[in-house]
């Protein structure tokens, strides 16, 4: 069965591979909303929302709150500086890690209630496992220019697929180290990494690194990247092949 939803203001599916998984179905939709209740910066109640009011104190942070913020603050010394959930205004918005993250999360979830095979998608990002029925899961890779138009087609094979870029919510990444939007000739970065939420958070820094961007991927190992500049130019990492 597969099933898609509105949530954390995207489309959020779950395909899962067997019989009567209907309910395994509920309870990964469940952990999507209950991490758009926490982490959602446009939900007045959520947690996040609470925070950037001063309203709870570090100390009184939920577990969830606490690893998304270690985790954030590990991606930002790893990307030197180019990933931060720390905005301009001093607010935090972790919706740049809390995607990947809550698709990882649900991953388990789905292992941990026996399931072999399944698709997880939210807004793009995406977590396989195992096969479609017998056949590997393909995923497609979108023009940024045209949208529905698909121009790689890649197997992860388990692994984890992010895309950064423009073309759905326009220049909505800051780089850190300036306080603007990112303003670069790339259009999109795709990267495969050992797991969505690792592919997510780099694709996320590596947008923000403009050109110095694929490079930056082609240095970390167990990650490929496909990159496609405003002039429509696509560049891949050595090891990108292996996926096509």
């Amino acid at each position: 069965m597969r099933e898609t939803r509105d949530i954390m203001g995207m489309p959020v599916s779950v395909e899962i591979v067997g019989r009567d998984v209907e309910a395994s179905a509920e309870k990964a939709f469940a952990a999507f909303v209950d991490a758009d209740q926490r982490f959602s910066t446009y939900k007045t109640d959520s947690e996040i929302s609470r925070i950037n009011r001063d309203e709870i104190a570090p100390a009184q942070y939920s577990e969830e709150m606490k690893a998304v913020c270690a985790l954030a603050e590990e991606t930002k010394q790893l990307t030197h500086g180019y990933f931060d959930i720390r905005k301009p205004d001093g607010s935090i918005d972790p919706s740049g890690i809390v995607k990947g993250w809550a698709i990882n999360n649900v991953a388990r979830l789905l292992r941990s209630l026996g399931h072999a095979d399944f698709y997880v998608e939210a807004g793009g990002d995406i977590q396989t496992a195992g096969t479609d029925n017998g056949e590997e899961w393909s995923i497609g890779v979108r023009n940024p220019f045209k949208y529905e138009e698909i121009v790689k087609v890649v197997y992860p094979r388990g692994r984890g697929i992010a895309t950064s870029g423009t073309a759905i919510r326009g220049a909505h990444i800051y780089d850190p180290h300036t306080g603007r939007p990112v303003h670069t000739n790339i259009a999109s970065i795709t990267v495969i990494g050992p797991d969505v939420y690792e592919a997510d958070r780099f694709a996320t820094a590596a947008f923000a690194m403009g050109e110095k961007g694929i490079n930056f991927i082609e240095q970390l190992e167990g990650f490929e990247a496909y990159q496609i500049d405003t002039g429509g130019i696509a560049t891949m990492t050595s090891g990108f092949e292996t996926y096509l």
